[in-house]
């Protein structure tokens, strides 16, 4: 669909049109998947909600790992523009609105490689998220943020994340976030009658 939210032409790299259209279809679900409420006179869905209506994946990929070329790695690049409600009392980016970017964005990379590689992605659960802060955020800056997979194996998964301020060219916060594929639940006995 051109000039839509799940229009794949609008999206660089190498991942096929069919990876590319689930993942944008899976940010366009987190746009509508919150009942608006109204808060201050002003209508709100919620953080995730919020923030995936800003968000513009750029580039979804397939590459080869620099230092294991035979390996491959998921990359998803997106762009967001810091706006009045990312900010914290010292006028920057808060560091929770930073830790959710990354939360959402480093787990795309894994889906990709794994929708990719095996025709099954998987987003998984979070076990850890690691960030470093590097440098603040101001209203207006365009952010770039750059993740991409470090370890995918069948049930532990890793990624890098990185937000790149590209106003003023200098690196916002890195992390490396440990995720997990949850067992099947086991069946209870009154299940099981």
């Amino acid at each position: 669909m051109p000039g839509s939210d799940l229009d794949t032409s609008q999206v660089e790299g190498n991942a096929s049109p069919e990876v590319k259209l689930t993942l944008l279809s899976a940010l366009h679900f987190m746009r509508l998947s919150h009942l608006s409420r109204s808060i201050s006179d002003k209508s709100f869905r919620g953080f995730e909600s919020e923030f995936a209506s800003r968000l513009r994946l750029t580039e979804i990929s397939i590459l080869s790992k620099t230092e294991e070329p035979e390996k491959l790695e998921g990359r998803v690049v997106a762009q967001v523009t810091v706006d009045k409600e990312m900010l914290n009392g010292a006028e920057n980016i808060h560091g929770g609105c930073s830790a959710m970017m990354i939360d959402i964005c480093s787990s795309m990379p894994i889906y990709v490689l794994g929708a990719s590689t095996s025709g099954h992605g998987v987003f998984g659960v979070s076990q850890s998220l690691n960030i470093v802060y590097h440098s603040p955020a101001l209203l207006g800056d365009k952010l770039r943020i750059v993740s991409t997979t470090l370890a995918v194996g069948s049930r532990a998964l890793s990624s890098r994340c990185e937000i790149w301020n590209a106003t003023r060219h200098r690196l916002v916060a890195s992390a490396v976030h440990i995720k997990m594929v949850p067992s099947e639940p086991k069946a209870t006995v009154s299940a099981k009658l």
